[in-house]
């Protein structure tokens, strides 16, 4: 059957979107209706399941120890330690509802879900366990690393980051590979030694980058290829670039007057349209060495990807978020992965095939409206069934949803353990408390974290790095943007000495959302390119002030 494009106005927010027209035999082959809702919402549905920073101290309700959690403590969640939750100490089957025909469906799965216990953070058995990184979340295989979120495996004494991989000695970083001894960067690959980089691959010893390949020692450069001891573009001899960086390097005042000076010095070059690199066929940004992959973001390794986030080594997949590794014929789902074929609508599923609307869900097969089941097959609200029982209730589910007109929709807000605020909704598509509401969704108001304990003031923390002593990381410090408080760990600050950086002045968390503001939103425009005029897609908006050029014209620019 051949189709065309279609125009469609989204059940949700009403407005105007298309549905392409190589959409379609996906749907099909995934036996779902054809949305009705607008790609952003869809995005938002699934992004509010999908907590990655807002940790909290709690108690685990198995072993009773201190553990660090992403389900708040006032949440009705019965949380267990990563430890228990993955023992034989309990039985997930033990929880099993009696499916009621008469029952709504996820009436029943919300009854499920508040039984059930909860892993206390997101950890892929695929990726490895994390050893020393009790403050990581949706992360795997990472030693001695500490607030870390979508990352791994293999990384070594990492800090406040986020999709980071095969990497080691890094802090402050959003997306990257093969680095080392990186800082405050986003989009960085097969570099060590780089600060205040962005876009950057196969450079060394260099601050203030911005899309730069195989340079070295440079400072304060745009758009260079294989150069070394440049400062803002110019050349200089070794010396004379020491010396210049050498009176920079280590102070906070100073580094704030440069920030300043590069951003504009920046925006007297072209940009590219996008980032991605090694592709064929790909329409979004930040994609890598894949194929077919149309309105994605962050995405690696994959072909015939439609409207995802977060993804790697997969194909044929569509409305995902997270993972994804080797896995096809996923929709609508988060944190989905490790082999696992024909998922739909589902969050955090692993080697598993044939699942839908279920949750936490390992090496299982032919699930519906599960909770935490493994090794499980013909599953329905964690009760076992023989396979004609099972298809009989599922097909009679599938019906229901389908009256309902949700059937391929995600799970409904209500059954969401989250507050909006907590997750990546509010990171990529943020929204005040009353949007939120207004949107159906929940907003959490009681965000652990500590504020007026300071015991010394952003303008009494001494300039420069030289001038720290070692005792600081006895202090309490206060952002100078949202006021609350954070404090240096011990090998948080021998790494700010041995990259020479000064101490920052904001908590780990806003300097998160300020890098989520430099790599630009989760949404693309089409506009010109400001030197040929061939119309183009990107997630520069046509009212910023960059110089935004096609993949052709920048190449021969630089």
């Amino acid at each position: 059957m051949e189709y065309k494009n279609e125009k469609r106005k989204c059940k949700k927010c009403k407005e105007e979107f298309i549905l392409d027209q190589d959409d379609f035999g996906f749907y099909e082959k995934m036996n779902v209706p054809v949305p009705k809702i607008c790609p952003d919402c869809r995005f938002k549905m699934r992004a509010i399941w999908r907590n990655e920073r807002t940790l909290y101290n709690r108690t685990c309700n198995l072993c009773s120890r201190s553990i660090i959690s992403m389900y708040n403590p006032n949440s009705p969640y019965t949380v267990y330690c990563n430890d228990c939750w993955v023992s034989d100490k309990w039985n997930p089957f033990s929880y099993a509802i009696d499916y009621d025909f008469d029952k709504p469906f996820f009436e029943q799965l919300k009854e499920l879900i508040l039984k059930v216990p909860k892993s206390a953070t997101y950890s892929s058995a695929v990726t490895g366990p994390n050893i020393n990184s009790e403050y990581a979340n949706f992360a795997g295989g990472n030693k001695d690393g500490y607030l870390i979120f979508n990352s791994g495996p293999n990384n070594e004494n990492c800090a406040y980051s986020r999709g980071i991989i095969d990497s080691r000695d890094v802090y402050d970083v959003y997306y990257g590979n093969t680095i080392e001894n990186t800082y405050e960067s986003i989009n960085i690959h097969k570099s060590n030694g780089i600060a205040w980089g962005q876009n950057v691959s196969d450079c060394i010893d260099s601050h203030f980058l911005f899309s730069c390949m195989g340079c070295s020692n440079c400072f304060g450069c745009v758009n260079l290829r294989h150069k070394s001891y440049h400062f803002f573009n110019e050349p200089l001899s070794r010396d004379e670039w020491l010396k210049r960086v050498s009176e920079i390097s280590g102070s906070f005042m100073k580094t704030e007057e440069i920030k300043k000076k590069f951003a504009e010095f920046s925006l007297k070059f072209p940009y590219r349209s996008n980032n991605n690199l090694k592709v064929t066929n790909c329409d979004g940004n930040y994609i890598f060495d894949s194929k077919n992959c149309y309105n994605c973001f962050e995405i690696s390794s994959s072909e015939d990807m439609r409207h995802s986030f977060s993804v790697k080594r997969s194909k044929d997949c569509a409305d995902m978020i997270g993972h994804c590794r080797t896995s096809e014929l996923l929709y609508n789902g988060v944190g989905i992965g490790a082999g696992s074929r024909k998922v739909i609508c589902s969050w955090w599923v692993e080697s598993s095939q044939d699942i839908e609307y279920s949750f936490a869900t390992r090496q299982s097969n032919d699930c519906i409206g599960c909770d935490a089941v493994k090794n499980g097959s013909f599953v329905i609200l964690n009760k076992k069934y023989n396979k004609d029982e099972y298809n009989k209730i599922k097909s009679h589910i599938e019906k229901e949803l389908k009256d309902n007109d949700v059937y391929g929709d995600f799970l409904p807000s209500e059954l969401c353990p989250f507050g909006y605020n907590e997750t990546i909704a509010q990171d990529n598509m943020p929204l005040t408390k009353e949007e939120v509401l207004e949107q159906g969704f929940k907003w959490q108001d009681n965000i652990q974290k500590t504020e007026g304990k300071e015991t010394m003031k952003s303008e009494e923390i001494p300039d420069h790095i030289e001038n720290i002593s070692d005792d600081f990381i006895n202090e309490i410090l206060v952002c100078t943007k949202c006021s609350r408080n954070y404090r240096l760990i011990k090998r948080e600050l021998e790494f700010y000495r041995k990259m020479v950086v000064p101490i920052p002045r904001k908590c780990w968390n806003c300097r998160f959302l300020d890098r989520i503001d430099r790599r630009g939103p989760y949404k693309f425009w089409k506009r010109n390119c400001d030197k040929c005029k061939k119309e183009i897609t990107t997630n520069y908006a046509p009212d910023r002030p960059e110089i935004v050029y096609c993949k052709s014209c920048y190449q021969k620019e630089v």
